[in-house]
């Protein structure tokens, strides 16, 4: 019982990381057809900016998170705007190997500012409740578990750091929801997402639309790659193994169906955390990388739509 309640607290937090990658993919889709591989990468940067300014900048780590999204948000408007609207009419080969390009550029030039190492965040730079497992040092006495963890029943803990993360998940995916269905900025979203053409001759600025679909996409990217440095390492690949399982998310769910995202993410969360768990002879935790794509082979074979993804048919 123990395991298990231990194993599904980790499943949330991983799906909920998930999800709020998939959706970057998975919006930027809806709109122009295009799979981001560079989304992955606004991920890394996110960890690695709220790293710097709270380790050169001392700023404090409420502070670092909202300047982050805003730094990640400017990285994908600029992304938009310099690699992908010249190609917006081009093949969408052309677009897609820009996007591997873009992708390759943003890790090494991580690795050039930051070098290759692993890093973990300074525990004095975090709040007490998120300093869960970080082993002491001697300007930073042990926090016993008590005080940053909740018990449940069966004997199992929930870490205030992982619960701070679920909830901003959820709350993050709540506030996009609305945002797309009850504000302008939404009505547009959809509107491009159904037919790009007929909404720019409605009078929408479809460009206008397009770049802010990259900075919402790119800023919850952000979160999620802080949220994975507070809580395991951050290094220049980091955007890679996580944005190939978002991508997977985004797939099951539906690409471009932002529900279908969020479902897709926690689904993927689940498969990686208890086929790890569960699987015997240790396989599981060696394989954990590889569930991702068995689940997005598994998609595209038996339903290449997704689970909230409408077919379509070409008429010959």
């Amino acid at each position: 019982m123990e395991q298990f309640s231990q194993q599904l607290i980790n499943a949330l937090v991983l799906g909920g990381i998930y999800a709020l990658i998939a959706v970057g993919y998975t919006m930027v889709y809806g709109i122009i057809e295009l799979i981001n591989f560079a989304h992955g990468e606004i991920f890394m940067l996110g960890a690695y900016f709220a790293f710097t300014l709270v380790t050169v900048f001392n700023l404090p780590f409420w502070l670092a998170l909202p300047i982050s999204m805003l730094l990640c948000a400017g990285i994908g408007m600029l992304m938009d705007v310099v690699a992908y609207r010249p190609l917006r009419n081009a093949a969408r080969l052309s677009a897609l190997i820009t996007a591997i390009g873009v992708s390759i550029g943003l890790q090494n030039l991580a690795r050039i500012i930051w070098g290759a190492r692993q890093r973990p965040f300074p525990p004095e730079s975090l709040p007490t409740f998120l300093r869960q497992g970080i082993p002491p040092t001697e300007s930073l006495p042990a926090f016993s578990l008590t005080e940053t963890a909740i018990a449940l029943p069966g004997g199992a803990y929930l870490p205030y750091r992982d619960l701070f993360i679920i909830l901003l998940a959820f709350v993050l995916m709540i506030a996009l929801n609305r945002l797309v269905s009850l504000t302008k900025i939404g009505k547009a979203m959809r509107a491009c997402a159904q037919n790009r053409v007929a909404a720019n001759l409605m009078g929408i600025n479809t460009n206008r639309v397009i770049v802010i679909t990259f900075a919402i996409g790119s800023a919850l990217g952000a979160v999620a790659g802080v949220m994975v440095g507070v809580r395991e390492i951050i290094e220049p690949t980091m955007g890679y193994y996580k944005g190939v399982a978002a991508f997977a998310a985004a797939v099951l769910g539906g690409i471009g169906n932002i529900t279908g995202a969020m479902l897709g993410g926690l689904l993927i969360g689940f498969a990686e955390v208890f086929g790890a768990g569960y699987i015997p002879y240790g396989y599981g935790s060696g394989y954990r990388v590889a569930i991702a794509y068995i689940v997005m082979i598994a998609v595209i074979i038996i339903r290449p739509s997704g689970l909230f993804g409408k077919s379509t048919a070409t008429r010959a």
